[in-house]
């Protein structure tokens, strides 16, 4: 079966958790480490608003 250019699965970038590591270099390893803490900082940034959010709700409906 041939595939467009388009049509192609696109390359997985990112970070599997629980992933075998073995085969990574210290290299990839810092990039992953980098994405996964820009990760972690983009879930925490979403958690404060929601629970401001959950607050501002909370103590209109008092």
């Amino acid at each position: 079966m041939m595939f467009a250019e388009d049509d192609r699965p696109s390359p997985k970038n990112g970070h599997e958790i629980g992933c075998d590591l073995s085969l990574l270099s210290a290299d990839e390893l810092d990039v992953r480490i980098a994405l996964l803490k820009q990760e972690i900082e983009r879930l925490e940034a979403d958690k404060v608003t929601k629970t401001s959010s959950r607050a501002a709700a909370e103590s209109f409906f008092r």
